[in-house]
């Protein structure tokens, strides 16, 4: 008997389940997995850019077409994530040899208010002279930003009325003479891990 109530409680249940699926459109789509889970390919980082270098030169990504491009987006105010970021990425094109004069690392600033050309280019200076400081109107570096996935956020520092910090993603992205993303590192991957993996991806 209890089986029997059993097979006719999953009969119902079933029926209305396709009744339902028959009723609403797109039911059954809601049911299934999202199609885009499905789809393996590149990731979608990089992409069209217009910014300002450190020395006041309009640039674009079309710049540095030809070149493997290291793009760690910053602020020159950051105190320890940026600066340790571009220490790295100044003893990896050391090691890297001649292999380095094929790799262009491109800092772009998520500050454009205080990150003028004049700061950057003094900025700069302090790591290797290929590193190359980018900014631009609040609108062109938030594009730039959004072309790399990179999220970055004014703070106010709640002890000294009137500054502020940026919170940003630390990422270090590699991409390709194409334009095309190869791979990523964070500001805290080691000198000679991130040397190798680039010295094996630049060809």
């Amino acid at each position: 008997m209890r089986l029997k109530v059993m097979a006719i409680s999953t009969i119902g249940l079933l029926a209305g389940l396709a009744a339902g699926i028959a009723l609403l459109p797109g039911a059954l789509e809601s049911l299934l997995p999202d199609k885009q889970s499905w789809t393996i390919g590149k990731a979608a980082i990089g992409g069209p850019f217009q910014l300002v270098d450190h020395n006041g030169r309009t640039v674009t990504e079309k710049t540095y077409n030809g070149q493997y491009l290291l793009v760690f987006f910053g602020f020159t105010y950051c105190p320890d994530v940026c600066p340790a970021a571009l220490q790295t990425v100044t003893a990896v094109m050391k090691k890297l040899g001649r292999k380095a004069d094929r790799l262009r690392p491109l800092f772009i600033s998520v500050d454009p208010e205080r990150d003028r050309p004049a700061v950057l280019k003094q900025y700069v200076s302090n790591f290797d002279s290929r590193i190359v400081g980018l900014t631009g109107s609040a609108e062109q570096v938030s594009a730039a930003a959004k072309a790399y996935r990179v999220y970055f956020r004014k703070v106010k520092d709640a002890g000294n009325a009137g500054s502020y910090t940026m919170d940003h993603s630390a990422f270090v992205y590699l991409m390709s003479p194409q334009g095309e993303f190869v791979t990523h590192f964070t500001h805290a991957t080691p000198v000679e891990k991130m040397a190798e993996r680039l010295s094996a991806a630049i060809r």
